[in-house]
């Protein structure tokens, strides 16, 4: 029989994987140019982010601890999500791109090697926001960037606005953590 807890999670359930399909149709009641890869991909995408964290939900009943892995998921997400779609470094057919999914799996890899625990979550996230840092700190020195949208200083902010919410996750984790114990 299910929990009182998992009993009203369901509309929340409802709600979010319902969004989740809605925004599948908007392109398509938009008119987008998207072929059925496209398609294909962002149902993927989504439902990775969205599985991970029922996962994420059911694994730990801590606020700060979800928190931390929603803005976690949320700039993989958006990681993924603007390089596939215009690339943050020049367009998105720009090989530079592929350095943020480097960082995505120094996020993955960290959180993997530290079994999921709030600290050691706190830390991964910290090494993904250095990792970002790196990535503009390549851009800066060899110029990736400079002749294409959103240019340089776009670019810059783009990343620093990434590091920033990695950081933001860690800082949740440790509130996580502390809370624990």
């Amino acid at each position: 029989m299910a929990s009182k807890a998992e009993r009203g999670s369901l509309p929340w359930r409802l709600i979010g994987w319902g969004g989740t399909f809605a925004l599948l149709l908007i392109p398509l009641v938009g008119g987008f140019p998207w072929s059925i890869g496209d398609y294909i991909f962002a149902a993927a995408i989504f439902a990775l982010v969205g599985g991970t964290f029922e996962l994420a939900v059911r694994r730990s009943g801590n606020g700060w601890y979800r928190a931390g892995v929603a803005v976690a998921l949320a700039t993989a997400f958006l990681l993924v999500w603007i390089n596939g779609a215009v690339g943050i470094i020049g367009d998105e057919g720009n090989p530079a791109n592929l350095m943020f999914l480097g960082v995505i799996a120094i996020a993955v890899a960290g959180g993997i090697g530290a079994r999921f625990r709030a600290a050691g979550m706190a830390k991964a996230m910290t090494a993904a926001a250095g990792a970002e840092v790196v990535v503009g700190a390549v851009a800066l020195v060899y110029g990736l960037g400079a002749n294409q949208p959103p240019f340089f200083p776009g670019v810059l902010l783009l990343i620093g606005f990434f590091a920033l919410t990695w950081l933001l996750s860690a800082w949740l984790f440790q509130k996580a953590a502390r809370q624990r114990g």
